[in-house]
């Protein structure tokens, strides 16, 4: 009996060790995504994305030799549910990062749990201009839409396109559409000399957007600026063209998804976007696209390349492992506020080098990244123009 209780005991001790072992034995970072709900189109590729520079960064060996481990909340659309996430992934699951989360509606709730529970938060696409002033835990590795936008209008005027004049189309309901809609285009368009009308605005559950396009078609503009999602933007596009619209259309980083060539079809030729990612800016940035695109399909995500945001998320999860590696983290429950802070820390003064682009710099918070012109032509996404990263002061 006396030998069969310590065989137990040995047994029960080496098991309890080898679960904490286990538990210390990855690097745990949080993954706060949106499967559900209206971001459901542009924001589950993300998530492809993310286990695919997961996939690659473990098998090369993981973070200074351990693992990486996902811890994922899904917020389903809700801003409400990506502070639910914060707190739970922080304090309940105890990540030492959030890759997450990716809206900029979302990310403007949860930088806020962020702050107060000291962790490092970098979302996969928020762009809304002035998201991070002001915030110690929370940076960006996506450039902003009023940066994107300019360059976009600079290369309008540079290569000669006809644009006196444009009116105005946003998302109602949607935060960066309706930011970009209201106040955004309105000023940089002014900015530029453009001429525009009061913006109109069209609701995401819309179907028919006739009477907005009679509007525009009364002044009959050489640009439409078109702040909405890919599916707002082609009812609103098709419905222009139906009418007789002959201008081009515009718009920033919000609709930027090379799934919207086949989507907008044949009424989409010209139309001129902004994207902060480019598949031929390095070999890299090819390979990252062709293997997106097949696992994504795997999944029945049907892409025809990768979005910005994909390329976003990708990087910042390869971000956060040099930082972590510069941090020298053990992922050890025991020292988790020190090495969150420590993490933190590494931020300052950090440059990286991924497939959006070399030597990419922080100013404040804010990574600042090359802007693409891209133009549908001929059924195509074809880079139009392209603006280089501008430097950090």
């Amino acid at each position: 009996m006396k030998s069969r209780f310590r065989l137990v005991t040995a047994a029960a001790l080496a098991a309890l060790l080898s679960g904490t072992a286990m538990a210390e034995d990855t690097i745990k970072i949080g993954n706060i995504v949106a499967t559900a709900g209206f971001l459901k189109g542009v924001a589950e590729p993300a998530v492809v994305a993310a286990d695919i520079a997961l996939a690659e960064i473990n098998a090369a060996g993981g973070i200074n030799g351990k693992k990486v481990e996902f811890v994922r909340f899904d917020t389903a659309s809700d801003p409400k549910q990506a502070s639910v996430g914060a707190r739970k992934l922080a304090q309940d699951d105890g990540v030492l990062a959030i890759l997450g989360p990716f809206s900029s509606g979302e990310s403007a709730v949860a930088f806020n749990d962020a702050e107060r529970l000291k962790v490092l938060m970098m979302p996969s696409s928020a762009s809304t201009p002035g998201l991070t002033d002001g915030k110690t835990y929370s940076w960006r590795l996506s450039e902003d839409e009023e940066k994107q936008f300019r360059r976009l209008l600079k290369s309008i005027k540079a290569k000669g396109i006809k644009s006196d004049t444009a009116e105005i189309v946003y998302i109602s309901e949607e935060v960066v559409s309706n930011a970009a809609g209201t106040k955004l285009y309105p000023k940089l368009l002014a900015e530029m000399g453009i001429k525009h009308g009061d913006p109109i605005a069209v609701q995401y559950k819309s179907f028919d957007m006739s009477a907005q396009a009679a509007r525009i078609m009364q002044s009959n503009p050489d640009l439409v600026a078109l702040a909405a999602t890919p599916d707002s933007a082609s009812k609103v596009i098709k419905e222009l063209r139906r009418q007789g619209f002959k201008g081009r259309i515009v718009g920033s980083q919000i609709f930027a998804d090379p799934n919207v060539v086949a989507l907008f079809g044949p009424e989409g030729e010209g139309t001129l976007l902004v994207a902060g990612f480019w598949k031929g800016f390095s070999p890299q940035s090819q390979a990252f696209n062709d293997k997106f695109v097949a696992e994504a399909e795997k999944r029945g995500i049907h892409k025809a390349g990768a979005h910005h945001s994909d390329a976003q998320t990708y990087d910042t999860l390869f971000l956060i492992k040099e930082i972590m590696e510069k941090a020298k983290v053990t992922g050890d429950p025991a020292k988790l506020a020190e090495e969150r802070e420590a993490v933190n820390a590494a931020m300052q003064g950090f440059t990286f080098s991924g497939i959006l682009g070399n030597n990419i710099c922080f100013a404040g918070h804010d990574a600042e990244l090359p802007g693409y012109v891209i133009e549908i032509k001929g059924g195509q996404w074809t880079k139009f123009d392209e603006a280089p990263a501008d430097p950090c002061k």
